[in-house]
């Protein structure tokens, strides 16, 4: 399955430059007097610095009052950095209105589901939906671009600034009325729209396209229209990539020659937007990511990653934000590790990047980021984090010079589904539970995987999963009939397809298909199930865990299953004690369908019951794990296969295949290591016997050339 998207454009080095991975972050001199700015060249070129974005938060410093603009400073900031051979990624500088824009007009200014205003006084208090604003907006954007289109530093645009952070649903009357446009476009007629939200519950039918509002408040502890709710989530989304495209649209109307991209906010748990979607609107995909402190840290990291790279449909992507350490936004601010600052910039590397940047080069004095940390860090020059910075710099230059750039991630043979559909639709406040979400199980799945030795790609639905030789359909809520189909006809011609309770719910409108549960997929599961067994522990005597026989443990939420097909057997079913009714209920099951095989989990078992279940799973799924490392200590990514151009004095260009092999230590321990190649960077690691084996330290990482 295919979407149309654009053309890949990746940016391209200066003039007189070679291509390299690009490596920064987002620098803001207008915080600094001028004085420091020549001090900031220095060190960049000190740490291997070769892009920097600016302009981000600029708005009222280029464009002070109305129509008069001020692009003085940014020249010069501009020109320092081009003669020092640090490129620029400008930023459309839209993000967040000035002063003067939002007194002169607060019908700007978005409005929560309770009708209160949001203020000026942080940042993204705009609203999508706002002719207003839209013409205040495309008006810097095309100043800018005439200023600079002929400025021969600036390599992409950076348009706006994670779209969607703190401006994601906005319930105004331009919103009202945007989205009765949308559901006009979408549905054509309001009995079309009836249908799909099903009005005929709780008397709300509509007569006309102007009855239709946002799901505004409607009381503490009641229930939105589930169907309304989910339009309403994608109508959002949609209403924010259309102001990107206006942005993007203006800028390439005069600067065509320039990519461009937006800051996306891909995380296991980050869904605020349709990120898939959006990604088929950029030049190339860009992302920023935060680490997950504590043991989910690497595997988070590599799980987004990869999911970032399935939206870019593996062409490579650029990091445009992460940290050297510590954020500001959490409740607590855990620091990083030694060693992990460089070995998160090299995992994201390992995953498809081709571009590594943090937020931000400088450090803030004053403002509520200033405790977030940056490139060159309050200590200044003479401090660890900048000694590492310095180091990741060179790290990134050798692996630039033995050819990197360009390469692609390698397929993995087995594919995590993910889908911000049923994510949105699961969030609902009317479920069996409230303690299961979509994007929970996909990243379990990840993790067990990864304990077998297995590396699985993280793809959106909407790409080609079916195109793996295994695919994992991970508490899929909404399947329309297109996609159920898909699953017949992967599985009917000798695919290999895992799927779990919470999966084929739903169709599209979050109409349940009846008849049992999987409804749209239970001919290829093999399974009937006739209702949900929650668990939880908020009140005394109810259930908290199902026992599987095969010594897994199930949590949350299990599938009563009634019946299973003819062709179908049970590899675990639940010793439930005094539970009644679930003792002997299967609970994982594998179906033969067609020339392939079909496994359904029946329940929430998490990494560790996954991670148990796997070795039995892939027996009967007739799957080769045998030569997986079962420790799981190690996180192997492969990338390469592109011919790399080099010159060389006697025979002029040279044509060399160039494969890496990057090794992640998961563990708090020493892990070992088979060397597969030729060690191009060895960090907190050491080569042992002969070259043969490595020993890889905690946060360490070993990367190998074949």
């Amino acid at each position: 399955m295919t979407t149309a998207r654009r053309a890949y454009r990746w940016p391209q080095s200066l003039a007189g430059e070679v291509p390299r991975i690009w490596y920064g972050g987002d620098y803001n001199p207008d915080q600094w007097p001028e004085e420091v700015w020549d001090e900031d060249v220095r060190l960049m070129r000190k740490a291997g610095v070769n892009l920097v974005s600016v302009g981000i938060f600029s708005w009222s410093r280029i464009e002070p009052e109305e129509g008069v603009y001020d692009f003085d400073w940014l020249d010069r900031v501009i020109d320092k950095l081009g003669h020092a051979g640090v490129a620029v990624d400008l930023a459309s500088a839209t993000a967040s209105p000035p002063m003067w824009l939002t007194q002169a007009h607060p019908e700007v200014l978005w409005k929560n589901e309770r009708g209160d205003v949001c203020w000026p006084g942080a940042r993204q208090h705009w609203r999508a939906t706002s002719p207003v604003f839209r013409r205040y907006a495309i008006e810097l954007c095309r100043n800018m671009a005439e200023h600079y289109r002929d400025n021969p530093y600036l390599v992409a645009w950076h348009v706006n600034n994670e779209y969607g952070c703190h401006n994601r649903f906005d319930y105004s009357d331009d919103a009202m009325r945007a989205f009765q446009r949308w559901c006009r476009k979408r549905y054509g007629t309001i009995e079309s729209v009836n249908d799909a939200w099903g009005t005929a519950f709780w008397s709300q039918r509509l007569d006309d396209f102007d009855e239709i509002i946002p799901p505004r408040y409607i009381g503490d502890g009641n229930f939105h229209n589930p169907g309304k709710l989910l339009d309403f989530k994608r109508f959002s989304s949609d209403a924010l990539k259309d102001f990107f495209i206006a942005e993007r649209d203006a800028l390439q109307a005069i600067t065509p020659n320039l990519p461009l991209t937006t800051n996306f906010m891909v995380s296991a748990g980050g869904t605020a937007l349709d990120y898939d979607d959006w990604g088929s609107e950029t030049d190339f995909v860009s992302n920023d990511h935060y680490f997950t402190p504590g043991d989910q840290h690497i595997d988070e990291l590599a799980y987004s990653s990869s999911l970032v790279d399935g939206i870019a449909r593996k062409r490579p992507w650029f990091l445009m934000e992460h940290s050297t350490g510590a954020v500001n936004w959490r409740t607590i601010n855990y620091r990083k590790e030694p060693g992990q600052l460089v070995r998160d910039s090299l995992a994201h590397l390992a995953l498809g990047a081709d571009a590594i940047c943090f937020f931000q080069w400088r450090q803030s004095q004053a403002g509520a980021e200033k405790f977030h940390t940056a490139m060159l860090p309050h200590a200044g020059e003479d401090s660890q984090d900048f000694r590492d910075i310095c180091e990741l710099g060179g790290i990134l230059n050798t692996l630039s010079e033995e050819g990197l750039p360009g390469s692609e991630l390698a397929k993995a043979k087995i594919a995590v589904v993910f889908d911000y559909g049923s994510e949105w639709a699961t969030e609902h406040t009317a479920t069996p539970t409230q303690q299961v979400r979509h994007w929970r199980e996909p990243f379990d799945w990840f993790r067990a995987l990864a304990d077998m030795g297995l590396s699985a790609d993280v793809v959106p639905i909407a790409s080609e999963w079916d195109s793996y030789e295994a695919a994992v359909l991970p508490a899929v809520y909404l399947l329309n009939e297109a996609n159920a189909q898909r699953v017949r006809a992967y599985v009917s011609g000798g695919g290999k397809l895992f799927a779990t309770y919470y999966t084929g719910i739903a169709d599209e409108h979050d109409h349940i298909w009846l008849g049992g549960y999987p409804g749209a997929i239970r001919d290829v599961m093999g399974v009937r199930s006739e209702e949900f067994a929650p668990m939880g522990d908020d009140l005394a005597g109810v259930p908290d865990h199902l026992d599987l026989s095969n010594g897994a443990v199930a949590h949350d939420i299990a599938d009563v299953i009634t019946s299973i097909g003819e062709n179908a057997h049970v590899l675990a079913s639940y010793k439930a004690g005094h539970w009644s009714g679930m003792d002997g209920v299967p609970a994982i099951v594998v179906n033969e369908y067609g020339k392939g095989r079909a496994a359904y989990v029946g329940s929430r078992l998490g990494r560790e019951g996954l991670a148990k279940s796997l070795p039995q799973l892939f027996d009967a799924m007739a799957i080769d794990y045998a030569r997986c490392d079962r420790q799981g200590a190690v996180l192997r990514v492969e990338r390469g296969g592109t011919k790399i151009d080099r010159v060389n004095e006697a025979n002029g260009v040279e044509r060399r295949d160039r494969r890496f092999v990057f090794a992640f230590n998961r563990t708090r321990d020493t892990a070992t290591v088979q060397v597969e190649g030729e060690p191009v960077v060895v960090y907190r690691a050491r080569i042992d016997d002969g070259g043969r084996t490595a020993a890889i330290e905690p946060n360490g990482v070993l990367i190998v050339r074949c």
